[in-house]
């Protein structure tokens, strides 16, 4: 520690002062037990297409290992990583780990022409990667524009020295609960279209564990829903994952409250709730006890959705079913999210004792109210959140998210509003995001290089170019109030910071012609939770409010409908990183820019070379070891 401290007092006073933070914070988290006993856990993931059926019509959908939801990874902290993934399917494919902090090793971190080139049909790739001082339940997912909604799986850590260091009870059983969506669309097409203002394909039902459960029965008679078999006097972790693409879930369980005890793979101080609010991107783990009377209760999971006079689209809600066990039978102890491989008879049903399953009250669709109390009830179990709430800020953004259009083909002007002359793109401070394409080079590659399209890019502007009331609702439906503010413009938007800086964002929604919640993602890091609100942000009287005690710390943080949400986060991870919506809709129509990390003063804070023959795009990616054509057997889809 010495030598690093001396290397500290030879910087510059403000190199030295984010050093000295770096290194503060480094050396807290290397304070957790010793990782001496780490493994090596490594996956072949066969990407490609399978029919399934559900609601009565077989569909052809992309998925992993022939499983959706794909396979769940399971790794303790310390342990590395490989996945090898081999390309089967008819699209471009990138694999994102979300949630893993990816230090100093943003190779891996799985976004097509941000970190890597896409791998195309009938190509491999390798993923390596270390968890590193991580616990909870995080998600892996396509990166590619809509078929997350099919190529998604749980991802698992658990303590270095077992479940007994988990900081609550340790649990009877742990269980993923993966809500998601089903479509008999095209995804890729879908994706396509909403870049063309083609907004006319949405899913046909929701899914908890791939199935879409008893509220649809096509055929006359109710499909089978996910089960979930408990003893009484149990206690279960559920790891519940939003892998939908439009829309925040409200999960509840007849009879049953959840004990909240980590989000984003931190723990948060412990809170009882009957109802979990949960945006795409995001995880929630909560604690059921199994302390009601014998019997069926469904697990309901419903979307909601933004109140008139915002668009009004389907919206469909699912259940599945807890059952308590009342003898030995081929369910007992099930826990696999992979039940179901090809058609939706399979999977356990309930007993046959006729007993009517009790149905909870779930909230209202247009209820935003209860998902902005949930998010507010969030606080970090573990202070360490306090040493990255610092009261020197290097940086302040203010963001705004919005919507806007742009003249169809590279006109500069036409007409605006209900017209189709534009095109309605996502926005953030009133710029849209253009991807870099295919043909170019990644944008990590760029960098590192100091060559390619980096120097071409324009900075995301720290503000919005114009001052509004953000969240008046008369700006949601075309007229000549949002028509003033709707013009626009794409380009490939990064934003660079020191190593080690603290930036400060605040995100503001608006009512620019919709008044949807954005669930933001930062991958490569951790943000501070500082403050949320409703209507506009108020830096003199909301700052005020800021919790610097105990803020909870999220990789996906939920801005509210109409309203604003204030974070930190220490820039301490070199590289270039994605920043988005996790709205599916919002991502394609460009609520998106880019981070870019600059090098710290010493290796250790540098980030490394690309790995040994990292592919460029335009040449065959197979970076992976040739694998076995037993192995792919034994991975090949039903």
């Amino acid at each position: 520690m010495a030598s690093v401290e001396g290397r500290i007092r030879s910087l510059p006073n403000a190199a030295a002062a984010a050093m000295a933070l770096a290194v503060a914070i480094v050396f807290l988290f290397s304070a957790a037990a010793p990782l001496a006993s780490a493994e090596s856990v490594e996956h072949t993931f066969v990407v490609s297409q399978t029919k399934m059926t559900r609601l009565c019509k077989e569909t052809l959908v992309t998925v992993v290992n022939g499983q959706l939801p794909g396979p769940t990874i399971e790794v303790t902290d310390g342990d590395s990583v490989t996945v090898h993934v081999v390309n089967r399917s008819p699209y471009n494919i990138t694999i994102h780990w979300h949630g893993v902090k990816q230090f100093r090793n943003g190779w891996f971190d799985g976004v097509p022409m941000i970190t890597q080139c896409p791998i195309m049909p009938n190509k491999n790739f390798t993923y390596r990667f270390n968890v590193v001082r991580q616990e909870g339940t995080l998600w892996w997912h396509a990166h590619v524009p809509g078929l997350r909604a099919t190529l998604h799986g749980a991802f698992i850590i658990r303590p270095r020295h077992g479940a007994e260091l988990y900081p609550f009870p340790k649990p009877h059983r742990e269980v993923p609960v993966i809500i998601g969506d089903w479509w008999e669309k095209d995804l890729a097409e879908v994706a396509r279209n909403m870049t063309k203002n083609i907004f006319t394909a949405y899913a046909s039902a929701s899914t908890v564990n791939g199935l879409v459960g008893d509220l649809f029965n096509c055929s006359g008679v109710a499909k089978e829903g996910y089960v979930l078999d408990v003893e009484p006097g149990k206690t279960y972790l559920l790891r519940i994952i939003n892998a939908g693409l439009f829309s925040e879930f409200y999960l509840k369980i007849a009879g049953h409250k959840f004990t909240v005890v980590a989000a984003d793979a931190n723990y948060v101080s412990p809170f009882t709730t009957d109802v979990i609010a949960i945006a795409p991107g995001e995880t929630v783990d909560a604690l059921l006890i199994a302390d009601a009377p014998p019997g069926r209760y469904y697990m309901v999971a419903l979307p909601n959705q933004a109140p008139l006079p915002d668009t009004q689209t389907p919206e469909y809600a699912t259940r599945g079913m807890v059952q308590y066990k009342v003898s030995q039978g081929p369910c007992s102890g099930t826990t696999s999210v992979s039940s179901s491989r090809g058609t939706e008879e399979e999977g356990c049903r309930g007993p046959s004792s006729g007993d009517v399953p009790i149905v909870p009250e779930m909230p209202d669709i247009h209820d935003t109210i209860t998902s902005f109390y949930f998010h507010s009830n969030l606080t970090s179990l573990r202070h360490h959140a306090r040493l990255l709430v610092q009261r020197r800020v290097d940086e302040r953004m203010f963001i705004v998210l919005g919507l806007g259009t742009i003249c169809k083909q590279g006109h500069k002007f036409c007409k605006r509003g209900d017209s189709n002359e534009d095109i309605l793109v996502a926005t953030m401070n009133n710029v849209s995001f253009q991807p870099p394409a295919v043909t170019s080079t990644p944008l990590l590659e760029a960098h590192y290089y100091h060559t390619g399209p980096c120097g071409k890019m324009q900075d995301l502007p720290k503000m919005p170019p114009k001052l509004f009331n953000f969240t008046d609702e008369a700006l949601i439906p075309f007229g000549p109030k949002e028509m003033r503010l709707e013009p626009t413009y794409k380009a490939t938007l990064v934003r660079r910071f020191q190593h080690g800086a603290v930036v400060e964002i605040v995100f503001q929604s608006t009512a620019m012609l919709q008044g949807d919640s954005n669930p933001m993602h930062l991958h490569g890091h951790d943000m501070v939770v500082l403050a949320q609100g409703l209507g506009n942000y108020d830096p003199a009287k909301d700052g005020a409010r800021y919790n610097h005690v105990n803020p909870p710390v999220k990789n996906t943080v939920l801005v509210p409908n109409l309203g604003w949400v204030a974070v930190r986060f220490v820039a301490n991870n070199p590289g270039v990183w994605f920043m988005h919506c996790h709205y599916e809709f919002h991502l394609s129509m460009g609520m998106a820019a880019v981070f870019i990390v600059e090098d710290g003063p010493i290796m250790d804070t540098s980030l490394p070379p690309p790995p040994v023959n990292f592919p460029t795009c335009g040449h065959d990616i197979d970076l992976m070891p040739k694998i076995s054509t037993s192995i792919l057997r034994k991975v090949k889809p039903s």
